[in-house]
């Protein structure tokens, strides 16, 4: 029994050394180590996958000019709404005083067809205040 035990301590210890050389979600410590300094980056790579590296920066680069372009339509498109809200606020008051007009023009003819007499008045009324 105890050659039992001291294999599973054994392997127990064995155990703890391996998780104490990894670091990050079972990425060994000296693979971390190596990245963090530089070391595992080498010509070597750079030169065997040249072309996945820039196929990742020509991704990035596109990705960057659609969202530069989805930023300008978005400006443009606020600023074609603002537009069109005063041109219908503009239409309203244009409306408003057509039909303002029309009416004034349809009180005259009825004015001159029962011949009242009555004038329409340019200028708004006077007051006349009495100093003393």
């Amino acid at each position: 029994m105890s050659a039992k035990a001291t294999k599973t301590k054994k392997e127990n210890k064995e155990e703890k050394i391996k998780k104490s050389k990894k670091g990050l979600k079972g990425v060994p410590r000296d693979l971390v180590n190596d990245m963090r300094y530089g070391r595992s980056l080498s010509l070597e790579f750079f030169r065997q996958n040249a072309w996945l590296l820039m196929l990742f920066v020509v991704a990035v680069i596109a990705l960057m000019g659609l969202r530069y372009k989805t930023k300008t339509k978005m400006e443009e498109i606020k600023q074609l709404t603002v537009e069109l809200q005063r041109a219908q606020s503009s239409k309203l008051q244009e409306k408003a005083a057509y039909m303002s007009l029309i009416r004034e023009a349809e009180m005259k003819k009825l004015v001159d067809e029962k011949g009242l007499g009555l004038q329409f008045q340019e200028y708004p009324p006077y007051e006349l205040t009495l100093d003393e």
